[in-house]
C-alpha cells in the first residue's frame, strides 16, 4: 500500500492513512476535552475505545447527515457571515450524544461549541501536517 498516490500530475496522501492520521488526532482531542472540563463525559471504564467509537460516529455523520444540513442551512449561513456553521458541528456532536447516551455525555451547549472549535483547528493541524509530508515528497522526486 503506498502512502503518496500521484493522479494527473498532483500528489496526495492515501484516502486510508489520511483517515486515520484524522482519527487519531480526533480520539486525542476528545480524551483531552474530558481530562479538561467535567461537562464532557466519556466513559471512563475504556475511555481510548468510546473516544475513537465517538469519532467513527461523528465521521460518519460528517459524511452522511452534515452535507444535508449545510445545504438547507445556507440562507442562514450566508446571513450571519458563516457564524452558523459551527452550529452544526454542535448539532453533530449532539447527535452522537444522543445516540451513545450513557456512554458520551455533554452537559451543556458551549462545552459542545468549545469541542467543535477544538475539532476544528485539529482538522486545520492535520491538513497541514498531511500537506508538509506530501510538500517533502515533491521536493525528493
Amino acid at each position: 500500500m503506498q502512502l503518496i498516490i500521484k493522479e494527473k500530475n498532483k500528489l496526495r496522501i492515501n484516502k486510508l492513512f489520511d483517515w486515520i492520521i484524522h482519527m487519531i488526532g480526533y480520539t486525542l482531542v476528545f480524551i483531552l476535552v474530558t481530562s479538561i472540563f467535567d461537562s464532557i463525559y466519556i466513559d471512563n471504564n475504556h475511555l481510548i475505545l468510546w473516544s475513537a467509537i465517538i469519532v467513527l460516529l461523528i465521521s460518519i455523520l460528517n459524511k452522511t447527515v452534515k452535507p444535508i444540513l449545510i445545504t438547507l442551512t445556507i440562507p442562514i449561513t450566508g446571513i450571519t457571515l458563516g457564524l452558523f456553521y459551527p452550529c452544526i458541528n454542535v448539532f453533530i456532536l449532539k447527535l452522537v450524544d444522543w445516540l451513545l447516551k450513557d456512554h458520551f455525555t455533554i452537559k451543556n451547549i458551549y462545552t459542545a461549541l468549545l469541542a467543535a472549535i477544538l475539532l476544528s483547528i485539529t482538522n486545520f493541524i492535520m491538513q497541514e501536517i498531511i500537506n508538509n509530508i506530501i510538500e517533502k515528497v515533491k521536493s525528493h522526486e
